[in-house]
């Protein structure tokens, strides 16, 4: 399975829908700040054109940004961007689109920033899933000038991407919104594909997925989770031994492949729960559990509820 599968069977699993929510037209010296998200929310900012420096206290980073690089925040958590001059920003004058998203501007005559920014949405519970298997910040850069080697390449795609919603932000045409939040939707699986791509994926999913020797055992994970893998299963598909294969998937992903697997069941188990028609019993044979006692120990240390729980918030709309 290429890296392209493995993206699609998460996405079908997890539904994540986007919004474009500011577009940025300063000149330095600027600050934005952004207060925490909700659990299910991923702030992402595109430069399109200048630099910003981005600091998120929680995580303890500071990152530079220049024109090309989008970052997604993943854990939600408060930060700021700002033109890294140290001097006060001036007053911004804001003006509401008809597409609903607001143009931001101030008087500042230094360097000049052109930024996008908006949120993701993850459908629950599965922000859990994303936050623990996503660096803290990821940062991908959007190809500038692609090479005939670089044209298919997802940073290649991704700029076309961008390009695309900095033409549709700057007008004012009809269905604007649609094609701005359907963009925005694209624009997470991209970042994604191009981060798995890049030569330094960061550590834990994205990393793991560009591994090929580990590739067999994440594509048989997502296309069949409700088979009984074992470790040394696993491992054969991978032409590894037991040992080699466990020290090198923990090195990868941060993580086991047991825990994966079981993280996995249960993101495809919260989904079945929600389907009226099927029973406790019957979601946990679909994901591979014969004992209804034990599929309900793992889905309510994983999920922090019961499946009975689950299935009555999904049911009232929590």
């Amino acid at each position: 399975m290429s890296q392209v599968d493995w993206l699609s069977h998460l996405l079908q699993m997890i539904t994540i829908t986007g919004q474009l929510e500011v577009r940025c037209a300063y000149g330095s010296p600027w600050q934005v700040a952004w207060g925490k998200s909700a659990a299910h929310e991923i702030p992402y900012h595109v430069v399109l054109k200048g630099r910003a420096t981005i600091e998120d206290p929680e995580a303890g980073t500071t990152r530079e940004l220049t024109g090309g690089d989008i970052v997604l925040v993943t854990r939600g958590s408060a930060h700021v961007l700002h033109d890294g001059s140290g001097h006060a920003p001036g007053p911004t004058h804001n003006q509401q689109s008809s597409a609903g998203w607001t143009l931001s501007q101030n008087e500042g005559d230094g360097e000049h920033l052109d930024m996008l920014c908006g949120r993701f949405f993850i459908g629950p519970p599965h922000d859990r899933l994303i936050r623990d298997y996503l660096p803290t910040n990821l940062v991908v850069r959007a190809a500038a000038g692609p090479s005939k080697q670089e044209l298919a390449s997802a940073s290649s795609h991704l700029a076309s991407l961008v390009a695309l919603m900095r033409e549709e932000s700057a007008s004012d045409k009809p269905g604007g919104r649609a094609i701005l939040n359907a963009l925005s939707s694209a624009l997470f699986t991209l970042t994604l594909r191009a981060a798995s791509e890049s030569e330094q994926a960061p550590v834990g999913l994205l990393a793991l997925a560009g591994h090929p020797r580990l590739a067999p055992a994440i594509s048989a994970i997502f296309t069949d989770p409700a088979r009984p893998w074992n470790i040394p299963e696993m491992a054969d598909l991978c032409g590894m031994s037991r040992a080699t294969f466990m020290r090198q998937f923990q090195d990868k992903l941060g993580r086991s492949a047991t825990e994966m697997l079981t993280d996995i069941r249960m993101s495809r188990a919260a989904n079945e729960l929600k389907k009226p028609a099927m029973s406790t019993e019957a979601v946990a044979e679909s994901v591979g559990y014969r004992s209804v006692a034990a599929f309900r120990r793992a889905f309510t240390d994983k999920m922090g509820m019961t499946p009975g729980q689950w299935r009555s918030q999904a049911r009232d709309g929590g």
